[in-house]
């Protein structure tokens, strides 16, 4: 019993209608179009119909053309494989550097990686736009992306397919288009800093503030995020080879040892972790076993920016009075330890090149997006070999930089062919985060009272 004599949608609230000793029913003259009044907390039961009748309609547009799109577009668009957007900007991107800085290049290569360059540009506008449109329309994707425990690690991938840009901006742009192109690049690479050492920073703190991480759940993926400032850093010694002013380069060359330092001695921390695991719980499964070549993302690229930074600090150092207290030349050091630190790097990397061959050649795994994981890490490998072919000079690196070029190149045509099959079909809209977005409409919807038929229980 009510002892108030209230209705119980009456108590604790007054609607229109509502009196002070009664609710009032619709009257009798409305009409049919007209919804009853609403008399407290709880939505009527026409009221509720049509709630989940727009929400279902809602779901089906969700489902289909370009919002099907936009809401699956994610940094790990298919399961247990990694992401397919920014990562084909990574792949495109290192390809088309490759292929201009080839030791045995031509012209007719030179124009292919300048068709690339203007391929991978389109490529990091659509998906860029795409992303923000995501976000946008669906803001709370962004929150359980962030929160997803794999999902999260691949924004790392934004800003090292971004740098690849910068890099073919000063390979390209510059000599043809001279100050303001490398105006252009200086900017851009300040921009793809500060993204790269925000998701350094940011995520790796995520994984251990939010997430509940076991050993044998842990995966090379976690290198992403550590990466990029890496990339950053070798893209910054690329940028400050063309500027005019001493002190701007002077400046981008510490700021680029800077971001080396923070990304390298964490990596080779993760890569500590991740061989325990390997050697714990074997290897990875077979839908994600190419994850075992990103280890030689940071030693690759490392080795690279090392050098490059030691070049460009014997060029600058002197000219900038940089440390020039010492018995030395500072700028000389730099470049004698960037080499040797460069060619352990690519001793280390070597050690994982072997486990990620032996690794793939003992299982059949079918084609996903985490083919692309090829590309890269093998590519800035490549990119660290070449670069030592010329500096010492030697023939042998230049040649083996030469074949593992081709690879690489090799590579990016299976997977890239493979992809555009996989996207005519559909079947790379895929988002695990959404369930997690899904699930609480679905617990809200229950929590409010709403069947699937739209009764009310």
């Amino acid at each position: 019993m009510d002892p108030s004599g209230l209705g119980a949608n009456c108590q604790g609230h007054m609607g229109p209608g509502c009196t002070e000793n009664t609710c009032a029913p619709p009257t009798a003259d409305a009409s049919p179009e007209e919804e009853p009044n609403e008399c407290g907390l709880q939505p009527s039961n026409a009221n509720l119909v049509k709630r989940v009748a727009e929400d279902k309609k809602q779901i089906c547009k969700n489902r289909r053309g370009w919002r099907k799109i936009v809401r699956n577009f994610t940094p790990s668009c298919v399961q247990y494989s990694p992401d397919c957007r920014f990562r084909v900007n990574m792949g495109t991107g290192i390809v088309s550097i490759l292929l201009h800085n080839l030791p045995y290049n031509g012209s007719w290569l030179y124009w292919i990686s300048v068709i690339l360059f203007c391929l991978n540009v389109a490529l990091f506008i659509l998906f860029f736009f795409i992303s923000v449109v995501r976000y946008t329309l669906y803001p709370a994707i962004w929150s359980a992306m962030i929160r997803h425990p794999a999902q999260s690690l691949f924004l790392g991938t934004l800003p090292m397919g971004f740098a690849t840009i910068v890099n073919m901006v000063v390979f390209v742009c510059v000599p043809a288009w001279g100050y303001r192109a490398v105006q252009l690049a200086w900017a851009l690479w300040w921009i793809d800093a500060a993204v790269a050492l925000s998701i350094c920073l940011y995520l790796p703190f995520v994984i251990m503030y939010f997430h509940t991480t076991e050993l044998k759940t842990m995966t090379a993926a976690w290198l992403l995020p550590i990466v990029a400032p890496i990339v950053a850093a070798a893209t910054g010694a690329i940028v400050a080879d063309v500027l005019p002013n001493p002190q701007h380069a002077l400046i981008t060359v510490i700021v680029s040892y800077v971001l080396w330092g923070t990304g390298v001695p964490l990596a080779m921390a993760v890569l500590v972790v991740y061989f325990q695991r390997l050697t714990i719980y074997k290897l990875p499964p077979r839908e994600a076993i190419v994850s075992v070549f990103l280890p030689l993302g940071p030693l690759g690229q490392g080795g690279y920016g090392i050098q490059k930074l030691g070049m460009v600090s014997m060029k600058i150092f002197p000219v900038t009075h940089t440390l020039s207290q010492t018995a030395t030349q500072a700028g000389d050091i730099l470049y004698v330890v960037g080499y040797l630190m460069a060619l352990i790097m690519w001793g280390f990397g070597l050690v994982w090149l072997f486990f990620a061959f032996a690794s793939i050649s003992r299982s059949k795994f079918p084609f996903n997006m985490g083919w692309w994981g090829f590309t890269f890490p093998l590519g800035v490998f490549t990119t660290s070999t070449i670069q030592m072919g010329m500096e010492l000079p030697s023939a042998f690196f230049k040649i083996l930089g030469t074949i593992l070029s081709i690879v690489v190149t090799f590579l990016w045509i299976v997977v890239a062919t493979s992809t555009v099959k996989k996207l005519v079909t559909g079947d790379l809209l895929f988002a695990p985060c959404l369930k997690d977005v899904e699930g609480k409409e679905a617990l809200g919807r229950k929590k409010f009272g709403e069947k699937e038929d739209g009764l009310v229980v």
